[in-house]
């Protein structure tokens, strides 16, 4: 029986990961702790990669050792994170064979400044993969444009994609189809398509702080109005989330086409729910967390997301609690002059140049460490 709010949690369908990595939490049993405690997977990213390397000396006898060896600043990149990820799909392995495939994966994100470049995204995707020769890794690919046919020819080849950087229906419809379209495209190739496993990271948070800075901008422009934008703050990312979810998850992955390639042993996609953390301390700090809970679906939140989640977090299927209410919530937006699209793509772009900057300060970091050992041993 479940004990606690992250057990309770799978329970109800949805799995609790960790949007986190460090070597510490690696080496010192943390990451054990966390699944002990219903933690059934991990992502990262660039900024989290920055940070873990960028601070403290964790790393440092790593880099000394690859600096030794003559490793150029890609590759040290390269043979840091690598290691990583690595680490942590072994340490994940008793989840992914505990639940036949369904959890234990960790997720490593293709370098951002290929956001926008297809044919190097799939061919990094499969370096990764080939690489870590682990079934439950996951190759993450921004759900851009050009990450559309990135994410099919992806999944055609057999590599678990975890989708990241969305935030409009239209783009998670999209690498949805790409999706079901790769695994077409796989057993029309005679190729086995059960172990191939996708989640779609939706991002929640970061939609609300976009919003509601509008909102305010437009209540100091009409104040006749200020009532009418106050009671639309905090409502557009669980409200977008859940239409994600009813109008595009639930409609792509039923029906004659899904069910074809369900006999075949396909899994669906699953939404994933990122940037659950809350970033107005007015807001309860769980809020994103319990307001989303449902199926088929994945929390991935930071470590003191699930601190609190575990502490006085509470648990019942609140996805598809009120839809229509969530639709009438973009449309009261729409009406109040707020372009959602206008405002997903954006937060897209944005996302995407925040992972590149990250990207290039840990570059950078990993750079002047390198030069400075070098001077030492010298």
């Amino acid at each position: 029986m479940a004990t606690n709010t992250l057990q309770q949690m799978f329970e109800h369908g949805q799995s609790p990961w960790i949007d986190n990595i460090t070597r510490g939490m690696l080496q010192t049993g943390e990451l054990q702790r966390l699944i002990d405690q219903g933690i059934v997977g991990l992502t990262s990213n660039p900024t989290i990669f920055q940070k873990a390397i960028g601070s403290g000396n964790d790393y440092d006898d790593a880099l000394r050792s690859l600096v030794r060896a003559g490793k150029s600043v890609d590759e040290i990149y390269d043979g840091l994170v690598l290691e990583d990820i690595k680490n942590a799909l072994g340490i994940l392995r008793q989840v992914y064979d505990r639940t036949n495939g369904g959890d234990g994966f960790a997720s490593l994100e293709v370098l951002p400044d290929l956001a926008h470049d297809s044919a190097k995204s799939i061919s990094e995707g499969l370096r990764y993969f080939k690489f870590m020769s682990a079934p439950n890794l996951m190759v993450k690919i921004p759900g851009t444009p050009e990450g559309v046919p990135a994410i099919r020819k992806l999944i055609s080849e057999g590599v678990n994609v975890n989708v990241t950087l969305l935030f409009s229906l239209e783009s998670y419809r999209a690498i949805a189809n790409a999706f079901i379209d790769g695994l077409e495209d796989r057993l029309k190739a005679g190729q086995p398509i059960a172990s191939v496993s996708s989640v779609a990271s939706f991002f929640v948070s970061r939609v609300d702080t976009a919003v509601d800075a509008l909102l305010d901008q437009k209540a100091k422009e009409g104040p006749s109005r200020a009532a009418e934008y106050e009671a639309l703050r905090g409502k557009a990312a669980i409200a977008n989330a859940k239409l994600a979810y009813a109008d595009v998850y639930e409609k792509l992955f039923n029906g004659p086409r899904w069910e074809a390639l369900a006999a075949q042993g396909a899994r669906r996609q699953r939404p994933l729910w990122a940037s659950t953390s809350t970033k107005n301390p007015a807001y309860r700090d769980v809020l994103y967390v319990e307001q989303l809970i449902g199926p088929d679906t994945v929390d991935t939140m930071p470590p003191a997301t699930i601190e609190q989640f575990l502490d006085h977090g509470k648990v019942s299927n609140t996805l598809l609690d009120d839809v229509a209410g969530a639709r009438a919530i973009l449309d009261q937006l729409k009406t109040a002059g707020i372009d959602m699209d206008a405002v997903t793509l954006k937060l897209q772009a944005d996302g995407v140049a925040s992972f590149s900057k990250s990207f290039t300060d840990l570059m950078a970091t990993i750079s002047s460490k390198r030069q400075e050992m070098l001077a030492h041993a010298g």
